[in-house]
Parts: structure tokens; sequence; C-alpha cells
């Protein structure tokens, strides 16, 4: 059943006659369909990222959430993300399913609607929206879910917002928001004219970003370029590369620091040892990686395959067909190949 919707734009969420037009997008025909394809779009694009650096990223479905909660308002917003939420893991089944996760769906969608919905938008609309994202939804609601999930599923582990954390979201809103603001200034237009959205038809005047605004997106970014340094600092120094080794990389990396070992020492037999990188650090911008690598024995009558090499530190360790021997630690320039230092530790 269709009902004819009102075009009323107002000041701000706190009326009833909002929050009447925003139930009635339920009672559309149209606004269901419209709210099936955001749905779907924005499950699709869960998978599609604009990568920026090493576990950070613009993840795009976030486009598709703004443009829908701009359109249906924070009613159907609300249920659409809960329906996003429940595909997106039937589609892509990592982990274990958690549903207090619903509620960081939910608020992002809310958000998003409170500041976008049957308003004129602006800018400075669009920056408080993704920064109230950023903060109340990414570090404040997230942080106890996380820890809730952690404590249930992660055997104990406790999880704890860290500064690398908090800065990355920092760094993420300046972007997001121009980012956000440029894709809306092209898709008002067409959702004025298709009667989804009820705002001013000089959308191009409406949505430019005055000097104050630019100055201050000038400086949160370059605020933001400084914190994704240090971040990336953090990241280089306590976050080992063997651990997003793929079995080609891990089987690669195993092997050629055998060849490392080897010519430092010949203690060992390349042909009756396997050695496995335990953990790779190597600073920012930095050019020398520091491995720690085990070596292995192979048991008796026992072919060395490329099934050996390709084991991790917790798999070789379990392995029956291998007996630890040594443990060494090097440091090499990826540049030149030099061994800068060598320590060789024999296990007793």
């Amino acid at each position: 059943m269709s009902t004819a919707r009102s075009t009323t734009l107002y000041p701000h969420p706190f009326s009833k006659a909002y929050w009447r037009d925003a139930v009635s997008e339920l009672k559309s025909t149209r606004m269901l369909v419209f709210a099936a394809l955001m749905i779907a779009l924005r499950v699709a694009m869960k998978f599609l990222s604009i990568p920026l650096a090493p576990n950070l990223k613009i993840n795009t479905a976030f486009l598709a959430n703004a443009l829908g909660a701009m359109v249906y308002g924070p009613v159907m917003a609300s249920l659409c993300a809960v329906v996003t939420d429940i595909l997106g893991y039937v589609l892509n089944p990592e982990g274990v399913y958690f549903v207090p996760f619903i509620l960081t769906e939910v608020a992002g969608s809310l958000i998003f609607a409170l500041f976008l919905y049957r308003v004129k938008i602006t800018p400075a609309r669009v920056m408080l929206s993704r920064f109230c994202i950023c903060f109340f939804v990414n570090v404040l609601l997230q942080t106890p879910i996380m820890m809730w999930y952690y404590s249930l599923f992660m055997g104990g582990k406790s999880y704890v917002l860290t500064i690398p954390g908090i800065i990355k979201n920092l760094f993420m809103f300046p972007i997001e928001s121009v980012v956000l603001t440029l894709f809306l200034t092209v898709i008002l237009p067409i959702t004025n004219r298709l009667g989804l959205t009820f705002g001013d038809r000089k959308v191009k005047e409406t949505m430019k970003f005055s000097k104050k605004q630019l100055v201050l997106l000038g400086i949160l970014f370059v605020f933001g370029i400084g914190c994704v340094g240090g971040y990336l600092t953090y990241y280089y120094q306590n976050t080992s590369l063997s651990s997003a080794y793929s079995t080609e990389e891990r089987i690669a990396a195993n092997k050629h620091t055998q060849t490392v070992i080897l010519e430092q020492s010949d203690d060992w037999d390349d042909l009756t040892t396997v050695t496995v990188v335990e953990s790779a650090y190597r600073p920012f911008l930095g050019s020398e990686t520091t491995y720690t690598v085990a070596v292995y024995e192979v048991k008796e009558g026992v072919e060395v395959t490329d099934k050996l090499w390709e084991l991790s530190k917790s798999k070789a360790a379990k392995n029956e067909n291998l007996e630890r021997i040594a443990t060494v630690t090097f440091v090499l320039n990826e540049k030149t190949g030099e061994v800068t230092e060598y320590q060789a530790k024999a296990v007793k």
C-alpha cells in the first residue's frame, strides 16, 4: 500500500510530526523497494574498501547507509541496519555471530538519519553526523561490546581500546566527511528530482564548504596525518609481518630465512633442517627486519616437502616430525641483503 509522502522539512528531529513522517515511510511501497535496494547495495559494498595504509581503509558501505538514512529516515534505517547486519554475516560468516554488534549498525544508521532526514543538507550536518559515528559509535559504544565479545569467545583475552584505535577514527573522520559530502553533492539533485528527498534545488551552493569549515578540515587532516604516522609506527613495532603471511609467502619466508641462517653458520644441514619464521618486525618506513626463527631437525625418514615449509609457529611446535634444536634472531637489511645482527641459541 502506498500513501502520499509529506514534503515537510524539519529544523530538528524533536517533534511528533518528524517521527510521524518517519513511521509513515514504512507504509510506502516505493520506500520499501528503495530500502531493499539500499540493503543489497550496503551488503555488497561491505566487501569493497579503499586501502590507505596497513589496517587502515575506507569502507564504502557507509555511503549507502547515509543515502538510505537520508531518504527514508530513522525508523526504517534502524530496521534496515538489522537486516544488513544479519545478511552480511550470512554471506560472509567469519567468527561467531554476536547479536550485540547489531547495536553499532543500528546506531550508525540512526545517527545518519537524525542529521540528514527531512532537513536542508549542509557540509556542517554531514561532518557532525560522521563525527558522532566515529566517536559515539566506533569508540564509546563498540568498546564495551568488544569487551563483552572477547570475554565470551576469545578464551579470556581482554579487549582494550588502544590509543591507535582512537587515532585511526580521528584520522578517518575528516577524510570520510569530505568523501560523504562530495557523494551527497552528486546524488542529492537526483534524489530531489525523483521525489525521494525535498531539499534546496541549489544543492551545489548549499553543499559548498565555508572557509571556516575548510580550515577546520585542513587542521583535522594535518592532525590526522600526524596521528596516522604515529599509528603506523605503533602498528609496525607491535605487529609481526608473519601474522599476515599467505601460504605461499610463508613458504618463501621460511626457505629464505634458512638460506640466510646457513650463510651465517655451518652448524646445520639444509637437507635435514627446516626453519620457521616465528616473528618478523620492520619499523615504519624502515628497511631492516628483525626475524625470530625456530630451527627444526626433521626426523629420520621424513621427506622435506612444502607441507613442512608452510608451517607456522604454532603448527610447527605441534608437528611430530620436527624436533626444535635452536632459536635464531637476526636483523636483515631487505634492500642490501646484509645481516647486521645475528644470534643463535641452542635448545637444551
